[in-house]
């Protein structure tokens, strides 16, 4: 499996799914069948044949979402990819890159923290935008992608300028990378905002003829020294430092704004944006997890949880956040019920959960 351009507006072709050894609904055309349970929740086609288990996983089924965690593990040093799939409820490795990652994930000087492995998703795929090299220099010059469609890796364009400790986030189906240091300290770098659109290159052949734009820069260099979550939010990039100091970026109008007085106060731990629409929060200290309310600007309670208390990381869709809590534990609550329901999901041993992502489910020709 190669490392190759990614191109996000083409799709694996895969062949239509079939299976010679029984119909998946005796006495209906395939077609008409694969319509009807298309219908049916994949958690109660998974258990019933293999047929059906195996149109599931086949790209004639909508694919459902899956919980994908970058890791580290003590063991060897090394940043894994595993997915969890709700349906098996199993973990699943994902194959590492072609070319080894060499990335600095501890370091004797700094031995109570790691230093940042910084990923987003966004249509569908997992992209590490920025990592720190054993030789304290950015890790990554270009992203690394993956696509659970094809199951494989890929790389996106080249930075302008690489970096670590940086702001990273998406909007719609543009990626930003903004602030964060170099090689060395460049205040350049640090005021800098850098896109990368997917969305123009959809006419493009090649990936390698798109390139990251520089957009307007940031007025001063507060956020080049922290591996902040840039939220995508109703258009804007909600960016906000461990000194509690916030900034808001129009993408619309390239222009960057005040973040209102409220949203900053209730920013007290992770945060992330469900369909770009509603932001939540979980206040580390407390255990909280909260919700926003624009016409206010206050966060409302949702529910209080003594494990979320330390959370470090958090991802929201289809109505669920998935929080690594301070034990290391994954917890994912639905908050689209009332009242919210939550439940744990248990880590491979020796693995530490560094991000959650929730993306489309892989692709498992061989089931």
């Amino acid at each position: 499996m190669g490392t190759k351009s990614l191109h996000p507006s083409k799709r694996l072709k895969l062949l239509p799914y079939s299976d010679h050894q029984q119909p998946l609904i005796p006495g209906l055309p395939e077609h008409v069948a694969e319509l009807c349970l298309s219908r049916v929740p994949p958690s109660l086609l998974y258990s019933v044949c293999r047929s059906w288990r195996r149109l599931i996983y086949s790209p004639l089924f909508p694919p459902f979402p899956s919980l994908y965690t970058l890791f580290f593990s003590s063991s060897d040093d090394e940043i894994r990819l595993l997915n969890f799939d709700p349906i098996s409820s199993t973990w699943e490795s994902i194959p590492p890159p072609p070319n080894p990652l060499r990335l600095l994930v501890h370091h004797p000087s700094f031995i109570s923290r790691y230093l940042p492995v910084q990923s987003i998703s966004v249509s569908g795929y997992l992209v590490l935008l920025a990592a720190t090299a054993p030789n304290f220099v950015p890790a990554l010059s270009r992203p690394l992608v993956f696509s659970p469609e094809s199951r494989s890796w890929s790389f996106g364009p080249p930075m302008e300028a690489p970096r670590r400790w940086c702001a990273a986030g998406v909007s719609g189906l543009a990626v930003y990378v903004a602030s964060g240091i170099g090689s060395n300290f460049s205040s350049n770098v640090a005021k800098s905002l850098e896109k990368w659109d997917l969305e123009e290159e959809e006419e493009e052949e090649e990936m390698d003829d798109s390139k990251w734009k520089k957009m307007r820069q940031l007025k001063d260099g507060r956020f080049s020294r922290d591996a902040i979550d840039a939220v995508g939010w109703r258009r804007k990039l909600c960016i906000v430092n461990v000194a509690k100091q916030g900034t808001l970026y129009d993408v619309d109008n390239d222009i960057w704004e005040e973040m209102p007085e409220g949203m900053v106060a209730g920013w007290r731990g992770p945060v992330a944006a469900m369909d770009e629409e509603v932001l939540y929060a979980v206040d580390e200290s407390k255990g909280v997890l909260t919700r926003y309310i624009q016409e206010n600007d206050n966060w409302e309670e949702i529910m209080e949880k003594e494990s979320l208390r330390g959370a470090r990381q958090m991802a929201a869709a289809r109505g669920r956040i998935c929080v690594i809590c301070g034990d290391g534990e994954i917890l994912i609550i639905d908050v689209a019920a009332s009242p919210p329901k939550f439940w744990a999901i248990e880590c491979p041993g020796e693995l530490e959960p560094l991000a959650v992502h929730v993306l489309p489910r892989l692709s498992r020709p061989d089931i």
